[in-house]
């Protein structure tokens, strides 16, 4: 077992803290890119909102959360230890899985048998909408 990723919030109030941090970030990246694309200040002005600033922001956020990668057998030990609910999406009968578990008693977990690059990728936008799109929604 393995983990990839840089923070696994544990509690609603790191998970604040940790989306309102990327949000310069998220600004910083969207300028950078529009500028590598040659807009210029008009373009920028029309096509730079905040909703595009906004999906870089849950984009960037998702991105760097920790998920945890191993066998089927490595997940099922650890989801016997944990005492909240686990969403799991895919089929029991391959070799491997990534989960992660957000800061309020729930976790999401994916099964997956060849492409871990992107399992990770999909359980993380998964775990944002489910576990931390409630939570950065009501701050």
């Amino acid at each position: 077992m393995h983990t990839v990723g840089t923070f696994a919030p544990v509690s609603v109030e790191e998970a604040r803290d940790y989306y309102a941090t990327a949000g310069p970030a998220a600004q910083t990246v969207v300028r950078e890119v529009a500028k590598a694309m040659s807009f210029d200040r008009e373009e920028y002005g029309d096509r730079v909102t905040n909703d595009v600033v906004e999906t870089a922001r849950d984009a960037l956020f998702a991105s760097l959360l920790e998920v945890r990668v191993g066998s089927y057998e490595e997940f099922e030990d650890w989801r016997e230890s944990y005492d909240g609910e686990v969403t799991i999406s895919g089929h029991e009968a391959v070799d491997s899985v990534v989960w992660h578990a957000g800061p309020e008693d729930e976790a999401v977990a994916a099964t997956f048998q060849n492409e871990e690059d992107a399992a990770v990728a999909t359980l993380r936008r998964q775990a944002f909408g489910q576990l931390y799109r409630p939570i950065v929604d009501t701050a």
